[in-house]
């Protein structure tokens, strides 16, 4: 099987889409319900399948290392999603990205932090990358992952 314009795209990026990362509890990763596609949460995973960042936003990761860990974050969640349907090209449209960041008290630049997750989608797959997002602080996620994002995906 060939990569998909959308992945060639991520590689002209210098982005690595990797397998999808194994979920941390009793779930899976992505479901197709008719021509959406509901993501679980995804951290940020390196290409080995661990965790590239641990800690509060603010405090132990810089704002910068933030926005790298929501593109890997998205990245995981885009290999989750190739995983469940196949290819790529047949999104036809991110929905929704919902993200939160483990932020330190007083760090209030989460769509700061979430806009590296959607610059790198809009860059991907052009207008069809453009969504609808939420970016939420809060103080704790599983792991001490610093980001964590979700995704809805339509399909063609």
């Amino acid at each position: 099987m060939s990569a998909s314009d959308v992945e060639r795209r991520l590689v002209e990026l210098g982005c690595e889409l990797g397998s999808s990362p194994a979920p941390l509890g009793h779930y899976v990763r992505a479901v197709r319900t008719g021509d959406l596609v509901f993501t679980a949460g995804h951290g940020p995973m390196d290409a080995s399948g661990e965790l590239a960042f641990r800690g509060q936003v603010g405090a132990e990761v810089t704002p910068e290392e933030a926005r790298r860990a929501a593109q890997l974050c998205a990245l995981a969640c885009l290999a989750s999603v190739r995983d469940a349907v196949g290819d790529l090209d047949r999104v036809a449209r991110v929905v929704k990205l919902l993200g939160f960041v483990n932020c330190a008290p007083g760090f209030t630049a989460t769509s700061a932090v979430v806009d590296g997750a959607s610059e790198l989608l809009e860059a991907a797959f052009g207008e069809r990358g453009v969504h609808a997002r939420s970016a939420i602080g809060t103080s704790i996620l599983p792991l001490n992952m610093p980001v964590e994002l979700e995704m809805v995906l339509a399909l063609r």
